[in-house]
């Protein structure tokens, strides 16, 4: 309670004109500073951040990724799953996720997050250096309660927040799909609505947006989704055939624009044992909230 306290606070402090101002003034120009040492990428990891840019998501699967790792977590998360399915399940729970010591078990799942195809791609969507906030593993609950991230919402880490998505089963649309709503379209929305932040229901994002233009990202095991989640409305939709199995992959810059919302997937401990297997680069991207450690 006292977090989220404290997290209301900075939030509304943050939209003070003055300190908006300031804080907008900085992330331009880091951004122009760092356009010149951006990573090169390939044909077509620059066409999937121009469909990112303009629409806000884009679909692939593990074939066409074509990133070696994605079978071996593949792999590992066929090995996890039967510990979420036999996970407790409390009358409100929606959402189960596999523990920190689970996860550990299988660190490949936290490590392909930090892959340099992947890092590359964050990197030039976000414009700036990469934070890393790790990997979770979600059982999504087939079930009727339509509360939290299955409202519609936009996440308030950073200006722009880029999560890869791993389906883990086949999701038809009777399954929870990831949905967003196109970035023009949810700027439009925003701005007719003056919405900032919080969650809202089918009725309000509707009064806006017809249902006709909610995009469900449908897919087999393996298909992988980029979204940036703090640019479109989004949610997952209410799973009622069978449970999601998903991971979560989360990035943002090293200089989000609401810090206080920013956590590591592990905690401290677990990433200093992970540590002798990264590269510089990946232990910046880890360990960005204190550089010199």
């Amino acid at each position: 309670m006292m977090k989220r306290v404290r997290n209301l606070i900075l939030r509304e402090m943050m939209q003070l004109p003055v300190l908006q101002n300031i804080t907008e003034l900085a992330y331009y120009e880091a951004l122009e500073k760092h356009a010149r040492d951006l990573p090169q990428l390939s044909a077509d990891d620059s066409l999937l951040i121009k469909e990112i840019t303009a629409k806000g998501a884009f679909i692939t699967n593990e074939e066409n990724l074509s990133i070696p790792s994605t079978s071996t977590i593949l792999q590992s998360a066929e090995k996890l799953l039967p510990r979420l399915r036999e996970s407790r399940v409390d009358k409100d729970d929606i959402t189960i996720h596999a523990t920190s010591a689970q996860i550990m078990d299988y660190p490949e799942l936290f490590l392909w997050g930090l892959e340099e195809r992947l890092l590359d791609i964050a990197e030039n969507y976000l414009g700036l250096p990469v934070a890393y906030h790790g990997v979770y593993f979600r059982r999504d609950i087939a079930n009727q309660i339509h509360d939290r991230s299955r409202l519609w919402h936009v996440d308030m880490e950073d200006r722009r927040v880029l999560k890869v998505i791993v389906y883990l089963n086949d999701i038809n649309d009777e399954c929870g799909p990831f949905q967003y709503i196109s970035k023009p379209l949810s700027a439009l929305f925003c701005d007719s609505l003056k919405y900032s932040y919080g969650y809202l229901k089918d009725e309000t994002v509707q009064s806006v947006i017809p249902i006709s233009d909610w995009q469900s990202c449908v897919g087999k095991k393996g298909t992988v989704i980029f979204a940036d989640t703090g640019s479109v409305l989004h949610r997952g939709k209410i799973p009622l055939e069978l449970d999601r199995y998903t991971l979560f992959f989360d990035y943002t810059s090293r200089q989000p624009e609401r810090k206080f919302y920013c956590k590591s997937s592990l905690p401290m401990d677990d990433l200093r044992k992970l540590e002798k297997q990264l590269s510089p680069r990946q232990k910046e991207c880890v360990f960005w909230r204190n550089p010199k450690n």
